[in-house]
């Protein structure tokens, strides 16, 4: 196999992996009714991220319902216009009502302000973030950071820093942008207890 040969395959591999945890994640009803509204919302940066996405995929794999066990959905979106907790909260308002009738419990947060805060809950530095996608680059398993937008026009738009490829082959693995071990290894023991054949791997 020539080297150009090798990237067009791998290539094409993560386009497949791409449209499939697309196609995935849009079987979960809730997922698709909040991208399709978001755009409405005009908020800015705006995504749909983590645990409604990758957790569809593996109910979907366990051959659960696609809602299955999710607590809720979550919207990462970026103003450095107003870093108060109040204005966070009024976007918040705004998005309960224009999803209100899904009759899910969705958390919205403006990762331009999660610095203000972060230090005080967690006892860590956070660094000043310059993007809603700085924010799904962070969470404590790479395999698990991923967002999605805009679904009004096929396809959504995907982010996913680390790829697809430990998603889908279940490797839960500690975050280097955000190591915190006791916290890693509790959010992987909760996964595991939902979908078993998940493998924890530290190094």
């Amino acid at each position: 196999m020539t080297p150009g040969h090798g990237a067009a395959q791998q290539a094409g591999d993560a386009e497949a992996l791409t449209a499939r945890f697309i196609g995935q994640a849009l079987q979960n009803d809730h997922n698709r009714a909040i991208l399709e509204r978001l755009p409405s919302l005009d908020l800015p940066d705006a995504w749909l991220v983590a645990g409604c996405l990758f957790q569809t995929v593996w109910n979907l794999q366990a051959g659960r319902m696609p809602t299955a066990g999710i607590k809720d959905y979550d919207i990462f979106y970026f103003d450095a216009s107003d870093l108060s907790e109040q204005a966070e909260t009024a976007v918040g308002q705004r998005v309960d009502a224009c999803l209100r009738d899904l009759g899910v419990t969705v958390e919205v947060k403006n990762q331009a302000r999660v610095h203000t805060w972060y230090p005080q809950w967690f006892g860590r530095p956070y660094p000043a973030l310059t993007s809603a996608r700085d924010g799904i680059d962070r969470f404590l398993v790479p395999c698990t950071c991923v967002g999605l937008r805009d679904a009004s026009e096929a396809p959504a738009s995907l982010y996913a820093p680390y790829g697809l490829e430990e998603l889908y082959r279940g490797v839960l693995r500690p975050n280097a942008l955000c190591d915190h071990r006791e916290l890693f290894r509790a959010k992987a023991q909760s996964y595991r207890a939902r979908w078993n054949w998940l493998q924890v791997v530290e190094t």
